[in-house]
């Protein structure tokens, strides 16, 4: 099964059951500081985070491999009026997205790694925006995680990788096993 069909059966099997998307709670927590613009979701599954975005103003892409959460994620955007612009990409091709550099007032990734994204990420936040990232590190508590160590990130890597932003918020938890950082760009 390639990549794009896993995603599909895993999403059309998620909205049989989903009444509405949750954003991650920790980006939700950092909503003082987002104060719409533009913003880019990348890996975004069902949008729980891109809906929350456009909720508080964004002008949203809304990126996945999956075409099945893309559709569903254009016609909650359509049915509640808010501004989503949800794009099929398989990011392992990104770079036929074209976009500008410092086009985007925030990014945000949420489980999903692929570090050839991070110079993208850098490249195009304008001054002054912000970077979510939130996704599974290799915690010593948590080696059984069933998540591949190749999608898992390095203690403190996001720290390092992002260090020269002022970071205003890291997390390792060891015990879910996940890395969060939020940053702004100087």
């Amino acid at each position: 099964m390639n990549t794009k069909s896993k995603w599909n059966t895993k999403h059309k099997d998620r909205l049989s059951d989903l009444i509405e998307p949750a954003p991650n709670p920790r980006l939700k927590d950092l909503s003082a500081y987002l104060n719409g613009g533009t913003a880019l979701d990348l890996a975004c599954g069902l949008g729980g985070n891109s809906l929350f975005l456009a909720r508080l103003n964004f002008q949203v892409e809304a990126v996945d491999i999956s075409d099945v959460a893309i559709s569903y994620i254009q016609e909650r955007a359509i049915n509640d009026k808010l501004t989503i612009h949800p794009i099929v990409c398989d990011l392992t091709i990104w770079n036929e997205l074209n976009w500008q550099n410092n086009s985007f007032d925030s990014v945000v990734i949420t489980y999903y790694l692929d570090r050839t994204l991070f110079p993208l990420v850098k490249s195009i936040i304008k001054e002054n925006g912000y970077f979510f990232m939130e996704t599974y590190y290799q915690s010593p508590q948590n080696v059984n995680q069933g998540v591949s160590n190749q999608y898992k990130l390095q203690p403190k890597e996001l720290l390092v990788e992002f260090g020269d932003w002022k970071v205003l918020m890291f997390e390792e938890n060891k015990q879910e096993g996940r890395q969060t950082i939020f940053c702004q760009k100087r």
